[in-house]
């Protein structure tokens, strides 16, 4: 790939990104407000990445509250390429242990509406392709780095089940996701991954298994005591991910379909679009628009 630029948003216990050189903070401006926090921009070992604390310095942000929209339109903005975001999660399955790390690679979507997930409407209609949720290749190569540092607590693929929140699940509901397939639950992974998808960035979720959420019977249920506990036993695993995962994505993974997402997506007819839309939109939009000479 020529040019690859990796995005890092951290989850609950992970608001700086350790061994950073060339820093600066910037704020870009967004059509859809300010992003969490500051984006911290610099060198991870002779790669160039942009942070950012997924809920804000201090955890001031509830999953419900995320400017998702203007979180991934900012790293856009920045010239990012590829994601590592890393979330906290329960688990829903025995064979699955708080401290495990999982990269998951399927999605099921149990927010309640609350959360804007498209970049797209307001009259401009794109739909674009979301069977795969993660990017394949990033999975694997963070994958396989995951698996050199945890060893058997890393799992290759998982469905992951996104609550609304800010409330914990209650025994019912944990019992239900189960039922429906779940593996893992969280609260943030959407709709980040279908905004990364618009915008044609490769995304991929460390998902960082804190408790049994409370299905199950012989566990106490989960706390934010036992998530804060946990969470920090992963932290140290998911920063050395990161820096060795960071030199892989810019020397192995070449363009794919990701990247290219919004191609035959979009379904308004060119000559429809009104020119407030097509300039908002621009740098999402306009390389297909450009190549049909629309």
């Amino acid at each position: 790939m020529g040019s690859v630029r990796v995005g890092i948003i951290g989850g609950s216990g992970m608001y700086a990104i350790d061994g950073l050189s060339e820093i600066e903070a910037c704020c870009p401006d967004t059509p859809y407000g300010a992003p969490s926090d500051e984006l911290i921009t610099g060198m991870l070992r002779g790669v160039p990445v942009v942070f950012l604390p997924r809920h804000g310095r201090g955890h001031v942000i509830s999953p419900s509250e995320l400017p998702s929209q203007a979180n991934i339109w900012a790293l856009k903005m920045l010239g990012v390429t590829h994601i590592i975001s890393i979330s906290a999660v329960g688990s829903l399955q025995p064979g699955i242990a708080p401290r495990d790390i999982v990269l998951p690679d399927q999605l099921i979507d149990r927010t309640k509406g609350m959360r804007p997930a498209s970049f797209f409407g307001a009259g401009l209609v794109a739909h674009i392709a979301f069977a795969e949720p993660y990017c394949r290749e990033l999975r694997r190569v963070v994958y396989e780095v995951t698996r050199q540092v945890v060893g058997d607590g890393a799992h290759d693929r998982g469905t992951l089940v996104v609550m609304e929140g800010p409330q914990f699940s209650t025994r019912a509901e944990s019992r239900f996701y189960r039922q429906i397939g779940g593996d893992l639950i969280g609260m943030t992974a959407l709709p980040e991954a279908k905004l990364a998808r618009e915008a044609g960035m490769c995304y991929c979720t460390l998902a960082m298994v804190t408790d049994y959420d409370s299905w199950h019977e012989s566990e106490d249920a989960v706390t934010v005591d036992m998530v804060v506990s946990n969470l920090a036993a992963n932290l140290e695993h998911a920063r050395d991910i990161v820096a060795t995962a960071v030199p892989r994505i810019a020397s192995e993974l070449a363009s794919c379909s990701c990247q290219d997402a919004l191609r035959n997506a979009i379904i308004t007819n060119p000559e429809a679009i009104t020119g407030e839309c097509r300039e908002m939109l621009w740098p999402l939009i306009g390389p297909y628009l450009t190549q049909e000479g629309q």
